[in-house]
């Protein structure tokens, strides 16, 4: 039996010597453990040509719908830089919004609050609630004053906007 002949202490030493005895020189890892300073395997030898599987037979670095965005992103990087840039936030106890529906962890303060540096807080004007405003649409969210966000940055979490969901809790803590 083929399970016979494979050896080692545990699942991963096992592994290891079952891929050591099918590679191309018939190695185990007793073999290599007899030989603490390794084997001379003899010079290296091109393979890339007869591994590699890519329909042009080259390596893709750069797949054609990252290329065909490039247009898009060279116009962007161009643009005058915005007074804010919005970057999302993720959430432990909200786990990419999929925990917004159990009651039990839905408690506790208000997560889905924008956070905003002190001083674009006072730069911006901002009282309790802001509007962001992006391509996509508006809201108006909770200002969260935190020292923790560089100024010209604000951070909203992702995942929030339950507004007509079929989900009770997650409805009612819409964000």
């Amino acid at each position: 039996m083929l399970r016979a002949g494979i050896e080692g202490d545990d699942g991963t030493e096992r592994v290891l010597d079952t891929l050591l005895r099918f590679g191309p020189y018939g190695l185990s890892l007793a073999r290599l453990k007899q030989e603490p300073h390794g084997i001379d395997l003899g010079p290296l030898e091109p393979r890339l040509k007869e591994l590699l599987r890519t329909p042009s037979g080259k390596v893709e670095l750069a797949p054609a719908p990252i290329v065909a965005d490039f247009d898009r992103l060279r116009a962007r990087l161009a643009a005058p830089t915005p007074d804010v840039v919005l970057i999302g936030r993720r959430q432990l106890r909200s786990n990419n919004s999929w925990l917004h529906n159990v009651a039990s962890l839905v408690g506790g303060s208000n997560r889905c609050t924008l956070h905003v540096n002190p001083a674009d807080v006072a730069r911006l004007g901002l009282g309790e609630r802001a509007v962001v405003r992006s391509a996509a649409g508006e809201v108006v969210v909770p200002v969260e004053p935190n020292d923790a966000i560089m100024p010209g940055v604000v951070s909203l979490p992702h995942g929030w906007g339950h507004e007509g969901s079929p989900q009770r809790v997650a409805a009612r803590n819409r964000g």
